[in-house]
């Protein structure tokens, strides 16, 4: 085979594996550029309605305003939603190009790899060949030189090439560690979704909810209001000691003081009592207290059975005070009520609403002394409550909306 020729051959192959690895790596770059965002208007009215927000959380003492601002509400979560679904879409298209450019890649660096083992292999054939042999196959010494200088050409160029290839296995590397922060960034947001639209939807509910407690009635509104400052104000003054109490005795653990009054009560629309600890004066939460195990119906949240209850959950050694089953209506701390009730004045609970559907009979926990009290607030209704001072400890148990 004539000389010349096979070195234009071998040249001409390794312009090919050039290119191919150049065309690979041009087309792959380390970073798929983000989908332009199309968003800006979106989060200019997000941020306005976020400031609104703020600025009219302390405004709301007429129904009018608490409408209002549910519907402020209501309008950001959506625009939020909207928000969030341009950025999927935008990363999805970037997950989609980046994955084809990635699929790209890789097959060049196969093929670019294949060849270039093939080329190595030749040259290493070449470098056996002794310069004994060499001389003797040569056509004369100046087809020797040709030869020398070919191989020393092939040799260059494959060293080159090697790096090359390197150096776009390392971009490819990059891409597919890239596609894996996307599909995770993708996966957030999806989730972010889901809470967003479980967010608008309650928002929407509480909204109705509002509407229909209240009939639209600004009266009615104010009425809620009223009542919920005033039983706010009663059970601080009972924790602080300002109820008017009588002695009544040592009782035992299990011996009945009260009954929880089946109906509308002081301040209160629902049966239920409002069981409290103190100690030193100062509120615990109930469940540290109370054993577990015991039979309940968490009605806490948007509806009995809900998902989005308050937390049950007991785990000290305290007998229950009422009988099985307890239903359960407010937690303890930050609540649902809390949350989702627009006219309660408190931003924590400072104890737990049960009742029993078995018995309306209520029970002292430990041993000690037993005290009947009561509490006449500012819209002029006695609360009635028990409160139970334990023998063992410097705690209090208190039981409001009982009676004797």
């Amino acid at each position: 085979m004539n000389i010349h020729k096979a070195i234009r051959a071998v040249i001409l192959t390794l312009l090919y594996l050039s290119t191919v690895v150049s065309i690979s790596r041009a087309q792959s770059p380390t970073a798929v550029p983000q989908t332009t965002d199309n968003s800006p208007e979106i989060q200019k009215q997000i941020e306005e309605l976020s400031k609104k927000l703020t600025e009219t959380q302390n405004k709301k003492t007429s129904l009018a305003n608490q409408i209002a601002y549910m519907n402020n509400q209501i309008q950001l979560t959506s625009l939020k939603i909207q928000e969030t679904g341009v950025k999927i879409t935008d990363l999805t298209v970037d997950i989609e190009e980046l994955g084809k450019r990635i699929a790209l890649l890789e097959s060049s660096l196969t093929n670019v790899s294949q060849l270039l083992i093939d080329r190595i292999k030749a040259t290493y054939k070449s470098n056996q060949i002794s310069p004994v042999a060499g001389l003797f196959a040569a056509e004369g010494f100046s087809d020797l030189i040709s030869r020398s200088k070919y191989l020393q050409l092939v040799q260059s160029h494959d060293k080159r090439l090697l790096f090359e290839v390197q150096v776009t296995k390392s971009d490819f590397m990059a891409q597919k560690e890239l596609l894996e922060v996307k599909k995770e960034e993708l996966f957030a947001l999806q989730k972010s979704l889901e809470v967003q639209s479980v967010q608008l939807d309650q928002q929407k509910k509480d909204k109705e909810y509002l509407l229909q407690v209240t009939a639209n009635d600004e009266k009615k509104y104010q009425e809620l209001i009223a009542s919920a400052k005033a039983e706010l104000e009663a059970i601080q003054a009972i924790i602080a000691g300002r109820g008017t109490e009588s002695k009544v005795g040592d009782v035992k653990t299990g011996d009945r003081i009260a009954s929880v009054i089946q109906g509308p009560s002081c301040n209160s629309s629902g049966a239920h009592v409002h069981f409290m600890v103190t100690e030193d004066g100062m509120v615990k939460n109930p469940f540290n207290y109370l054993k577990s195990g015991i039979e309940f119906e968490n009605c806490s949240g948007s509806s009995c059975g809900s998902s989005d209850g308050d937390a049950f959950s007991p785990s000290g050694d305290w007998n229950w005070p009422i009988d099985p089953v307890v239903k359960y209506s407010q937690g303890h701390g930050s609540t649902w009520a809390v949350a989702h009730i627009p006219w309660l004045p408190y931003d924590f609970h400072d104890g737990i609403d049960i009742n029993s559907t078995s018995s309306p009979n209520i029970k002292a926990v430990k041993d000690g002394v037993l005290y009947q009290g009561s509490y006449t607030g500012i819209n002029g209704c006695r609360l009635r409550y028990v409160r139970v001072e334990h023998t063992d400890s410097n705690i209090d148990t208190l039981f409001l909306h009982i009676n004797y």
